[in-house]
């Protein structure tokens, strides 16, 4: 069923064509167009639900493409590499390779706020997989064309170990189990020479030490930690 509006149909039909979907896709084309519909252009009828659903959808996407190209991948990596998959800084890049920003509604509000825009683009496109999913109730509308960037992305992240996101996946576990955010101490210690490790990063939950570890800058200290903490949790968790 199309939509009343023949000039937004026809937007809608230009990005699936993008997306590389046939014509005679099954798409529920009201649905794609309330994934593009920002909060500030209405307060009921917007993406905040299909984001919701398309939040699991592209973890499940990520995990089921890492399970079957890396069947021999210790799946602390498997957590690591999709934290990255999944993130902002990913979904709105491939939001911008699809030119989403020009089929997204947003009111002129929020059109100024260039800060968030990452963060719209991503959950616009969360929200927009939530709307294929929900036209199907499968994948099969979206591992077509997802599944090629995140094989790519995930070979990159594999030949590049300092982009596996510990932290992220850590703080995922921990809010899951236990409703909180781990905390990072963090010192510099002495530096005789410019090519050491220089900060080392303490993980805490809960008053009990998760893990250690050092870096040459905060960031690579802690996610070092992180690391140390994650790998530690027990496979049953």
């Amino acid at each position: 069923m199309s939509l009343a509006y023949p000039r937004r149909q026809r937007q809608l039909e230009n990005l699936v064509k993008k997306l590389g979907l046939p014509k005679v896709a099954p798409i529920k084309w009201e649905l794609l167009d309330l994934a593009l519909t920002h909060p500030t252009v209405s307060d009921s009828a917007n993406y905040e639900q299909l984001e919701f659903v398309g939040d699991a959808v592209v973890r499940l996407v990520a995990a089921v493409m890492l399970w079957e190209h890396y069947p021999e991948c210790p799946v602390g990596d498997f957590a690591a590499i999709r934290s990255v998959l999944v993130s902002d800084r990913i979904l709105a890049q491939l939001a911008r390779e699809y030119g989403l920003e020009l089929y997204l509604l947003v009111a002129g509000s929020a059109t100024a706020d260039k800060i968030g825009q990452e963060s719209r683009l991503a959950d616009a496109f969360e929200a927009v997989l939530g709307a294929l999913y929900l036209s199907t109730h499968n994948l099969d509308l979206i591992r077509p064309w997802l599944d090629p960037h995140f094989k790519q992305l995930a070979a990159e992240i594999r030949l590049d170990p300092a982009r596996l996101n510990y932290k992220a996946a850590l703080q995922e576990w921990t809010q899951a189990h236990f409703k909180v955010l781990p905390e990072y101490r963090v010192v510099e210690i002495s530096q005789p020479h410019r090519n050491q490790e220089r900060f080392v990063a303490e993980v805490w939950l809960h008053d009990q030490q998760l893990g250690q570890g050092k870096g040459r800058s905060i960031k690579a200290a802690e996610q070092a930690a992180a690391k140390v903490a994650f790998l530690a949790i027990p496979p049953q968790e």
